[in-house]
């Protein structure tokens, strides 16, 4: 590892106390009354939105330390269970600009009301019972972070509606994103995965994101040994799709 990239990961790293103990102080506001004194209706929304936004930093930091250990070759596997990270993942996404969704995705006690409550929002879970109840031996991070990015992209620019479908094929999990939205025209499908890269604002198309979301999708997808496809055309939506074999690659 460079010494440049051991700067940036140790500053990114000494991010995460500061962030614990600003969250920290802010749950405690907001749930031990007896200690600091009643809140208003109007300061605890305040709070809750501060809170949510640091929850929302606090992701952005780990997410960055994936990808650094990503770039060196590192997987850390671990056994979960298939719908405990569609969940974990889908709270997170509308955790930080719809905070009453979350909390009904939370409460969710089966794959049909989950389905029920993401229709509402224009999301369309496509799964079968047995995959969504499937223990699996993956790096649960790295997949996690994949879905979340492709699923805030996606919802972003959708029209109408985003179908998730997620299945398993020939020794693979695979993770389908698809979008209703203006599309990528096709000069820029390599493009789109370059980091800093953005489409051309002056053109019809809106501009994706801010250059480092897809290309980190892209790294850890073949660092875990998988693929990453994109079909798409202007004014057909954008589909992303994801292999991940379930087996680990060998070194």
């Amino acid at each position: 590892m460079g010494r440049n990239r051991i700067k940036i990961d140790l500053l990114i790293h000494d991010l995460k106390v500061p962030l614990s103990v600003i969250e920290a102080g802010l749950v405690s506001m907001l749930t031990r009354e007896e200690k600091y004194g009643p809140l208003t209706d109007k300061q605890k929304k305040v709070l809750k939105r501060v809170l949510r936004n640091t929850r929302r930093t606090i992701t952005l930091v780990n997410d960055a330390l994936e990808l650094g250990r990503s770039r060196e070759g590192r997987l850390n596997l671990t056994s979960f269970q298939l719908s405990n990270l569609i969940e974990q993942s889908l709270v997170e996404i509308f955790d930080y600009a719809d905070s009453n969704t979350a909390e009904r995705i939370r409460a969710c006690k089966d794959l049909r009301t989950l389905k029920a409550e993401l229709a509402r929002k224009g999301l369309k879970l496509d799964i079968e019972e047995p995959l969504w109840c499937r223990q699996y031996t993956l790096d649960q991070p790295k997949v996690t972070q994949i879905l979340r990015n492709l699923l805030t992209n996606a919802l972003k620019y959708k029209r109408n509606e985003v179908r998730l479908w997620i299945g398993e094929e020939d020794g693979f999990l695979c993770i389908s994103v698809r979008d209703d939205g203006e599309g990528i025209p096709e000069m820029y499908h390599e493009r789109i995965f370059e980091c800093y890269f953005q489409m051309d604002q002056t053109g019809s198309c809106p501009v994706r994101g801010h250059g480092l979301g897809l290309a980190g999708v892209l790294i850890l997808v073949e660092d875990m040994g998988g693929t990453l496809t994109l079909e798409s055309g202007q004014g057909r939506g954008a589909e992303f799709s994801v292999k991940i074999p379930l087996a680990p690659p060998r070194s």
